[in-house]
């Protein structure tokens, strides 16, 4: 009895799914069906076919695969500044809940960069990508219904919608900025300064709105906006050595700070260089209440939002209108929560 011996791995380039077939002796189409229906195949010819992709290394195209069935199985999700742990944490929330319906996260990182923002929202449309997750910089309303119209959905992240026709997770930022600056109304403090920035990012309007609001209803209270080029330690570093360079009674004895990275940057300048005390001298407060601002030298108070619970909600969204796409745009606007610590706390 004469016995078939299957054919040499190919010497050169990666291997296909025709090598496999004819390696296994079977047709193209049951390599297929091993591959995405093996319970239609007799075990002996899963057996032989995974014998023959394990000689021959072969890797699936899943990327092909899913355009040629017209769905993928990877969002993207574009944010402001990946250093900043706020981002990290929302893309973490973003991950796990797309890891329960097998789809993956492919973060990207725009730097308040126009440009980059740009080439990154066209790169995940050419990849035909499940949707979209966005931090935008500025307007990108009508860019994103272009791509909501082809079939790409696209959530904002950490920004309300404009538009009645694109989805929205954020919180809300003019109500963060007002019990921030409240609470230190409420400990006495009257010349208050808003330090973050840079001022057209719609967060940072927000944020400074909610503190103008709250000072507005105190008599004496004033409030100075102080714009930084960005939101890192060393622009906090920055704008606090601009103030410790003016005289004494012309300092604000209270910082809401734009986000934690600002707050904790100004917290180590006032202290180590200017020899303040904090919150005797200076009270500050952040925002977004990262891991680093229970652990800051002097532990920080902090507006915390839900960076998690936005990145799953995102998802969430973004899956159900990728299955439906009649489904009506949705903007939902989780509260903040004020957390007091060491920084405002040794002042009444």
């Amino acid at each position: 009895m004469s016995r078939t011996h299957p054919s040499p791995a190919p010497s050169h380039g990666a291997a296909s799914i025709r090598d496999v077939a004819e390696l296994a002796g079977v047709s193209v189409g049951t390599v297929s069906n091993v591959l995405n229906r093996p319970d239609i195949v007799r075990a002996v010819t899963v057996e032989r076919v995974h014998a023959a992709i394990k000689q021959l290394g072969f890797v699936r195209n899943d990327a092909a695969r899913q355009l040629r069935a017209g769905r993928s199985t990877t969002i993207g999700l574009v944010v402001l500044d990946v250093r900043n742990p706020f981002f990290t944490d929302v893309a973490r929330g973003a991950e796990d809940e797309a890891a329960r319906d097998g789809l993956s996260v492919v973060m990207a990182n725009s730097d308040r960069s126009p440009e980059r923002e740009a080439a990154h929202v066209d790169y995940f449309e050419t990849q035909r990508v499940l949707g979209l997750l966005i931090s935008p910089i500025g307007d990108l309303g009508e860019r994103l219904e272009r791509l909501r119209g082809a079939g790409t959905p696209a959530v904002l992240v950490d920004r309300v919608a404009g538009s009645r026709s694109l989805s929205s997770v954020a919180v809300d930022d003019v109500e963060g900025g007002r019990i921030a600056a409240q609470h230190l109304l409420d400990l006495g403090r009257r010349q208050l300064a808003f330090v973050g920035g840079p001022a057209d990012l719609a967060q940072m309007q927000d944020r400074l709105a909610g503190v103008e609001r709250a000072a507005a209803g105190v008599e004496g209270a004033s409030v100075e906006a102080i714009e930084t080029l960005g939101l890192s330690f060393e622009d906090g570093r920055r704008a606090a050595r601009a103030l410790l360079a003016r005289h004494a009674p012309d300092r604000p004895d209270a910082l809401v700070a734009g986000n934690d990275l600002v707050a904790i940057g100004a917290l180590q300048v006032l202290m180590g260089e200017g020899h303040l005390r904090v919150p005797e001298d200076v009270a500050i407060v952040g925002y977004d209440d990262i891991d680093f601002a229970s652990a800051a030298v002097v532990p920080l108070s902090s507006v915390r939002q839900p960076r998690d619970l936005i990145g799953q909600t995102a998802v969430q969204i973004l899956r159900e209108e990728a299955e439906d796409p009649s489904l009506a745009p949705r903007n939902l606007v989780f509260k903040p929560e004020l957390v007091i610590r060491e920084s405002t706390a040794g002042r009444a």
